[in-house]
């Protein structure tokens, strides 16, 4: 398990006083590391996902909703460190007893129609520039890791981090042994710089969310991508670059996704399902997703 290593973490510190004194190791090569979620891809690879998990029986319906509801907290930066904590809980009970391989095999089939259209072409550039610099590229996402492995593949990245879950018998436990968000990132960040020799000084690191600021003060280059209104202001404040993708290759739009994810689901019983969903999003929250998508329905009836 890697270390928290504080005294390279200067995130707490007052704002003139975070960015570290770094001094670049000419003998060590460096490396970028990538967030997933806004920042390689143009939605949160958990909602991708969850129409397949639906079918293949491992989430109902009330479940797909809350993903759903979620959504829009995330990509409006609106998800907070406690939401977050919730979210780990919630997902922790919902993945145990889960069948490990039949999960990668539903990323593995629907990763041409699900994720390979939401892959921004910014990023993919960014990827290959990196590539042809001679620097590793490394993702480091708190989805779950078996899911952060395989998109890692497919992009031909040369590591990948997620969030690892505990796996008996084929089966998922549900006891998470490491949490990839804020300090897990800068954590895991710290342990493969150890590990490979890169110089961090000279590295790059890319997200869009405020959370993600631990690992982003890392790295001798961080960049804003897509930044919810927190980062961007830190950004600003710190002379970062700020980048705004828009080209994903097809990409439907967030409630577009979202309806086409619940257009089945819009019943008397699930939507008493949904209001009884508590946790990560609030009962008052899932209402409010479900009253916003019956008003959708009814308007692309008119």
């Amino acid at each position: 398990m890697w270390t928290t290593r504080t005294d390279q973490c200067l995130w707490f510190q007052p704002a003139k006083l975070r960015q570290p004194p770094y001094h670049r190791d000419v003998t060590k090569r460096s490396a970028a590391f990538f967030d997933l979620d806004m920042t390689i891809l143009a939605v949160s690879s958990s909602l991708a996902f969850a129409r397949p998990f639906y079918r293949h029986g491992l989430i109902g319906p009330a479940d797909v909703l809350r993903s759903a509801v979620a959504q829009f907290s995330f990509v409006t930066g609106d998800t907070t460190h406690l939401q977050m904590e919730q979210m780990k809980r919630y997902l922790s009970a919902l993945v145990t007893g889960w069948d490990v391989e039949l999960v990668r095999s539903i990323v593995e089939e629907t990763y041409d129609s699900i994720i390979e259209p939401v892959i921004f072409s910014e990023a993919l550039d960014l990827i290959a520039e990196h590539k042809a610099a001679g620097r590793d590229v490394i993702i480091i996402s708190s989805s779950g890791d078996d899911v952060v492995d395989i998109i890692g593949q497919r992009l031909g990245v040369d590591r990948s981090v997620g969030t690892k879950i505990d796996i008996v018998d084929g089966k998922y436990t549900g006891d998470i042994t490491f949490y990839a968000y804020a300090q897990g990132k800068a954590d895991a960040v710290h342990a493969l710089a150890a590990e490979f020799g890169y110089d961090l000084a000279s590295s790059h690191a890319y997200s869009d969310s405020h959370t993600d600021l631990p690992m982003l003060e890392t790295v001798g280059n961080p960049m804003a991508v897509n930044a919810d209104s927190r980062l961007r202001e830190v950004a600003l404040e710190r002379d970062w670059p700020i980048r705004d993708f828009t080209k994903p290759a097809g990409v439907q739009s967030t409630r577009q996704r979202i309806t086409e994810l619940t257009n089945d689901l819009n019943t008397p019983d699930n939507r008493r399902n949904a209001l009884a969903v508590g946790g990560a999003v609030g009962s008052a929250a899932a209402a409010a997703g479900i009253a916003w998508l019956a008003s959708r329905r009814r308007s692309d009836a008119v």
